[in-house]
């Protein structure tokens, strides 16, 4: 792509990037204007001591707050409607979200519903929302949903076991707080799957449609920070350094496709979580080699500069040849990261490919895709991941 091309970037949210950020919460609601806080987080946080860490700057500085922990492991549409009537009942004017996606995605909505009323169900689809959403502080925990800066909001509907999308500028949070010291505590397990779902972030916008120089600045050093640091912060989890890599990585990662989009993993991983419970993170490490492979036609320089900056060789090999090492390489570094898992340990079958493939065709990612698939594409990547 050219420079002189028309292309827009926009990106609403402040970056506070570093450790002890979260020691200025209190500065930041003020910042805000705000005065009565809602904190979004889910068990997990509330186990390990995070909230009441975040609690603390404000207690210290007599904020008054209210805190909602009812999320799961998925963000749903109950949650959302929980937190925003505490938050309503309560006359909150400001969200902290702190946690991996799911209480970001919560906490993102609930600033929406504050500042435009309605259901969530009202804003589902792209740029439907009309006016700003309530400020949003959003804290991660983890590295790798990058929620913490984008437009979207991924909720599960548990009733018709689907997953819906708001996408809106307006959704995006006010103030990122990305504190590295934060994801110390996350076990290997969940390091490795949150970290390959910014990988597929940073790669998928990469080779996407709709590409341009600031999203593949972004995408290009999230993958140089991953492809170096991922497998120290699955082993080495005390790694401060490593750590701070794979947040910057993740939030880089989403900055990127926050204005771009995604791709063929993502337009998968969508169903397939929602039916079959499949980790987000898990499900398009699964997917992503065999997508990458489907795509390689499609944008074949991008996947030799994939491929170097995984460390491969390729020097007198045929450009297919070398594309084809980007492939190798994230093949192996799901390996080395313990991620070995395939579609029939989460009892996917034959028989569900029809249904989730016409969802896939559906989503917005397909279309930006470098290589048009068909449903029975889409069928014949799940196939070769299915065991």
């Amino acid at each position: 792509m050219l420079v002189s091309e028309e292309f827009r970037y926009e990106m609403p949210t402040k970056i506070e990037f570093g450790v002890g950020k979260i020691d200025n919460l209190a500065k930041y609601v003020d910042e805000v204007n705000g005065n009565k806080v809602l904190i979004v987080g889910d068990p997990g946080v509330l186990k390990a001591g995070i909230i009441e860490k975040i609690e603390m700057p404000l207690k210290k500085a007599e904020v008054l707050y209210h805190t909602f922990s009812d999320i799961g492991t998925e963000a749903t549409i109950e949650s959302v409607d929980q937190a925003y009537q505490l938050a309503e009942e309560n006359q909150c004017d400001v969200v902290i979200g702190v946690g991996g996606g799911s209480s970001l995605d919560v906490a993102k909505s609930v600033g929406l519903l504050l500042g435009n009323g309605g259901d969530i169900r009202d804003y589902v689809g792209l740029d439907k929302v009309p006016s700003q959403a309530k400020p949003v502080i959003a804290i991660p925990t983890t590295a790798g949903t990058g929620s913490e800066i984008t437009r979207f909001s991924v909720l599960s509907d548990k009733k018709a076991k689907a997953k819906l999308s708001v996408g809106s500028m307006f959704n995006c949070p006010t103030i990122a707080l990305v504190d590295p010291a934060l994801t110390i505590t996350l076990p290997p397990h969940i390091t490795a799957a949150t970290g390959m779902d910014a990988l597929t972030h940073a790669l998928e916008s990469f080779v996407n449609k709709e590409t341009q120089p600031i999203s593949e600045a972004l995408s290009i050093e999230a993958m140089k920070l991953i492809s170096r640091s991922l497998r120290l912060a699955v082993v080495q989890g005390e790694n401060l350094q490593a750590r701070k890599d794979m947040l910057l990585a993740s939030t880089m990662a989403a900055m990127a496709f926050n204005t771009t989009r995604l791709g063929l993993a993502h337009s998968l991983a969508i169903p397939l979580g929602a039916k079959f419970n499949i980790p987000h993170g898990v499900v398009n490490a699964i997917l992503l080699p065999e997508v990458m492979q489907f795509n390689l036609i499609g944008n074949t320089q991008k996947f030799i500069e994939i491929a170097k900056i995984f460390g491969e060789k390729v020097d007198g090999l045929s450009d297919l040849e070398a594309a084809e090492k980007a492939v190798a390489a994230i093949r192996k570094f799901n390996e080395d990261i313990g991620i070995k898992q395939n579609l029939a340990d989460f009892n996917v079958t034959e028989e569900d490919l029809e249904e989730v493939a016409k969802e896939a065709m559906l989503s917005g990612n397909t279309a930006i895709n470098p290589v048009k698939p068909t449903i029975e594409d889409f069928k014949d990547i799940c196939r070769a991941v299915m065991d």
